[in-house]
């Protein structure tokens, strides 16, 4: 759907792409398997925002409900300097209207497609992203999907993670105490997880920290290999080596 069709869907009688007499919609920021995200305003404080837009009948049919309704209830639990701030939830018949904080600075990701950071970088970045996963686990959260895809860079150059789709609670552990949904990205995820095995939420993000770490530091993954069940093999073994420039001082 176009932007104007979908600011004249929602407020058909106002010139512009107006949401609830309250944000103004712009220009489309970016495409997902089931939703859009628009730059916006608030009409109410000039705020720049990001937008995204959720087809219902897309995530009905996909039985992503639930997965929505906790995604929502993850991000006004863990709001956090360095942590993509959920500031509202609207809804139509139709759609479901995510208000966020608008991150111009990008992904991170980008910045290491570029090359290797500098030491002082990677461990700021660092820090930033371990306070930020400290405090989703002070609040039982695992975010379980971390990689450079999805920590983004604010205007001044500070991080903050984003994308708690894959989040759990307390609540999904099952009754030995651990999750056992197999989910994340594979070049970043526990062995545990590959394995198909119980997990702690917490240390499997614990460990895709150090793989975001090693990623900062050596500008490419430390398991990557072409084929898909030796890069396995090297998860389980751990085994890795560090480039010959990494100073071996990295301290926190």
């Amino acid at each position: 759907m176009q932007e104007q069709e979908l600011g004249q869907q929602l407020c058909p009688k106002s010139p512009r792409n107006i949401l609830f007499d309250k944000y103004e919609l712009g220009r489309l920021l970016g495409l997902g398997t089931f939703a859009k995200v628009y730059h916006g305003r608030n009409l109410i404080t000039n705020e720049s925002v990001a937008i995204k837009v959720i087809n219902k009948d897309h995530i009905k049919n996909e039985g992503l409900m639930e997965q929505i309704q906790r995604e929502i209830c993850i991000m006004h639990l863990v709001r956090h300097p360095h942590i993509v701030e959920l500031k509202e939830v609207m809804a139509t018949k139709t759609k479901i209207f995510f208000v966020m904080e608008h991150v111009t600075g990008g992904e991170l990701f980008n910045k290491v497609f570029e090359g290797k950071l500098k030491e002082d970088v990677a461990r700021k970045y660092f820090q930033q992203l371990v306070s930020a996963i400290e405090f989703c686990h002070s609040r039982g959260v695992s975010h379980r999907d971390l990689k450079p895809e999805n920590l983004l860079l604010d205007e001044n150059g500070d991080l903050k993670v984003s994308d708690f789709g894959l989040s759990a609670l307390p609540e999904h552990h099952w009754s030995d105490g651990m999750l056992h949904t197999q989910c994340g990205t594979p070049a970043y995820v526990a062995p545990e997880i590959l394995r198909k095995k119980g997990y702690d939420g917490a240390k499997a993000d614990i460990w895709s920290c150090g793989v975001v770490l090693f990623v900062f530091l050596a500008g490419y993954l430390p398991f990557l290999d072409e084929n898909v069940m030796r890069t396995y093999t090297k998860v389980f073994k751990a085994e890795y080596e560090f480039p010959p420039w990494i100073s071996g001082r990295q301290g926190c």
